[in-house]
């Protein structure tokens, strides 16, 4: 029987994060490089993807690579894996983070339901959903040629519950339809691959709560009234989830939603 240490193990594999130099996206690629991973810092703004990777490697002793990616291009997500290939030979780890969020400056976004418009709509789910859905498919055969295919899409409590906008009274917060349609449609994308793609790739999701970013105070008092624990997350909270299941930690685990909420969705 190996032990844990064993399992939780990462050298020599590839892992490639999407929105990786964002909040979320940069600490799951921390936790894989922690763990021995080489990453893959997807992003679409050149600097910050370049910082990113730089400050992984040196950090951590492992080989990491920038990739510029526009998610919105319907022709980026075939690219990936001819680029990740010719530079490490393999992939072994995916994880879709890359997303449209609440503080996105799309037009038509983050106002009444009747001020929502299609164009922002339509971005949304197009990075949201349909980015993961062609990355996944473009890089499956690698994840299956692996012997260790982990793919993880980041979600939300909104593709779970429905919102209460009592929270962004006073604020200039909102909550977007389209957002929680394509966290739903991304949790249920989740439960199909985790089917098709067995034995060889597993795929499950992370249901991150809200996160603290210096939120209006009325907002935050109202969320952590609501919130078991009793906080906001810290980008930290989701490092041990990640490393769980992109590793052999979680072997005999997928089709799942491990959600990282605080108990918000519990009650």
């Amino acid at each position: 029987m190996k032990t844990v240490q064993a399992l939780m193990g990462l050298r020599g594999r590839v892992a490639v994060v999407t929105g990786g130099a964002g909040h979320i996206g940069s600490a799951i690629g921390e936790a894989l490089a922690e763990c021995g991973a080489a990453v893959v810092v997807v992003d679409r703004t050149a600097d910050a993807c370049k910082e990113t990777a730089a400050r992984i490697a040196a950090g951590h002793d492992v080989q990491t690579m920038p990739l510029v990616l526009e998610l919105a291009d319907p022709a980026s997500p075939a690219a990936l894996p001819a680029e990740v290939l010719r530079r490490f030979g393999r992939l072994d780890i995916l994880v879709n983070c890359a997303a449209f969020v609440g503080t996105s400056k799309l037009p038509g976004w983050t106002v009444p339901f009747a001020e929502q418009s299609g164009q922002s709509w339509r971005a949304c789910l197009e990075v949201n959903l349909t980015a993961p859905f062609l990355l996944t498919q473009s890089c499956a055969p690698a994840l299956a040629g692996s012997g260790h295919g982990s793919v993880i899409n980041i979600a939300s409590t909104y593709g779970v519950v429905g919102p209460d906008m009592r929270l962004y009274e006073g604020t200039t917060m909102g909550n977007p339809a389209a957002y929680g349609v394509s966290k739903g449609g991304l949790l249920q994308l989740t439960r199909w691959l985790a089917t098709v793609l067995a034995p060889k790739v597993r795929v499950n999701a992370i249901t991150p709560g809200g996160v603290a970013r210096n939120q209006p105070a009325p907002f935050v008092e109202r969320y952590l009234q609501r919130t078991p624990l009793g906080r906001m997350a810290v980008e930290e909270d989701f490092k041990g989830a990640a490393v769980y299941l992109a590793s052999d930690l979680s072997a005999y685990v997928t089709g799942q939603n491990l959600v990282v909420d605080g108990g918000w969705t519990a009650w």
